[in-house]
């Protein structure tokens, strides 16, 4: 299973989507979003490059959002292990970003748009700027300096963030939802098959789901599976996570 989170055109209530593949290679995430558009953020996996590529029509069908903290995890294993005084500076750069996104987390993307507007810009101008100037100063081919690069030649993506106010700073609710996958594959070790796994993907995407939109799993399942055989087929869509409320006597009883 991967971690990875896309935008569309227009809002929609938040939900995840978990997917199995045996071994996730490059065809695999292919396949997986092979009719997703708009903007993707996901880590920096080899298998995910070409999604960004133009298309004849020159333009990509999908837009790369870079992963900040993947970047500060570079210099922050630099840090750790040379207490590198540039290293130093750039995560305290790195953090003004975090600071900004802490106190707008959670607010309507416009909001958050034109708080970075306002803070975020500079700060991230005066990041590459200062990244580009260290990069003379320091060993071309040191981890260092392999951190620098990687952020200049993914600036754009990086910069993302930027104007559009529902992208995030970084993947890390999308790494978060599957905290609980790395937890448990040990206990799961040879329990069952792929199919297993698959039945398992399809349970973490209504679980996370109903995380995202403040409702408690269980409470939210054991309404579900209580009335869904004499839910009416016409009103399924009074169902989904977003749109679900308990049944009064449900209420009741939680009451």
């Amino acid at each position: 299973m991967s971690a990875i989170s896309g935008l569309g055109r227009v809002p929609r209530p938040p939900g995840a989507v978990y997917a199995f593949a045996p071994d996730w290679k490059e065809e695999d995430v292919h396949r997986h979003l092979a009719n997703t558009c708009r903007i993707l953020q996901a880590d920096d996996d080899k298998g995910y490059a070409k999604l960004y590529a133009p298309e004849p029509a020159g333009t990509p069908r999908l837009r790369e959002a870079a992963c900040r903290a993947h970047l500060r995890r570079d210099f922050h294993d630099e840090w750790d292990k040379t207490k590198s005084v540039t290293a130093r500076e750039a995560l305290d750069r790195i953090g003004a970003l975090y600071d900004i996104e802490r106190e707008i987390t959670g607010h309507p993307a416009e909001i958050r748009l034109a708080a970075r507007r306002n803070h975020s810009v500079p700060k991230v101008e005066a990041f590459f700027a200062w990244s580009e100037q260290q990069l003379s100063r320091i060993p071309g081919k040191g981890d260092l300096a392999r951190a620098f690069r990687y952020g200049l030649s993914r600036r754009d993506a990086f910069s993302l963030f930027l104007s559009d106010g529902r992208v995030g700073i970084d993947n890390n609710p999308a790494e978060r939802a599957l905290r609980p996958i790395g937890a448990g594959r040990r206990n799961w070790l040879f329990a069952g098959a792929d199919t297993g796994a698959e039945t398992l993907a399809r349970a973490m995407t209504i679980r996370e789901t109903a995380k995202m939109n403040g409702l408690d799993p269980q409470a939210y399942l054991t309404d579900i599976l209580t009335r869904i055989h004499d839910h009416k087929i016409n009103r399924l869509d009074d169902l989904p996570p977003w749109n679900w409320s308990p049944l009064p006597s449900a209420r009741h009883e939680a009451a």
